[in-house]
């Protein structure tokens, strides 16, 4: 039987992102395996011409950004826990697909869990963009979990 000891799960504070939560918690229980929540930041670049990069308004915004999404995860991991579980948390900042799928090779994990948008298209057979990159380019098996 294969075994689970590492799963990512992408969350990016929406309640159809959380729908994944779960059947990740289950699995995490069943192999007494480490939940690693992940928040990737798509952080827009600023629209006027930023000459340096350093200016603060910039760097106060992005730190803003990453103090919610850390304790957005932060508040997640602690329910997890409350509930037996193992949980890292990690906060990235790239494009979201890249982000999740680098996160999953550096951390070795067996299994990536994330939720659908269903952003990528018309139909209802479709996945979200994101989800679908992921789905096609991981080196790991994905659990897609689909929004109704």
């Amino acid at each position: 039987m294969t075994e689970l000891r590492r799963l990512l799960l992408p969350l990016d504070g929406s309640a159809l992102a959380e729908n994944a939560i779960p059947l990740a918690t289950l699995l995490a229980k069943t192999f007494d395996g480490e939940l690693i929540l992940l928040r990737v930041l798509d952080l827009p670049l600023p629209t006027l011409e930023v000459k340096y990069p350093e200016n603060h308004w910039v760097r106060e915004a992005m730190q803003a950004n990453f103090r919610e999404a850390q304790r957005y995860l932060d508040d997640q991991g602690m329910l997890l826990k409350d509930a037996g579980i193992r949980v890292r948390t990690i906060v990235r900042d790239g494009p979201p697909a890249e982000d999740i799928l680098a996160t999953a090779t550096d951390e070795a994990v067996d299994l990536i869990v994330i939720s659908s948008h269903g952003k990528g298209g018309p139909s209802p057979w479709t996945s979200g963009s994101v989800a679908d990159k992921v789905m096609q380019h991981s080196r790991c098996p994905v659990l897609l979990v689909r929004n109704n």
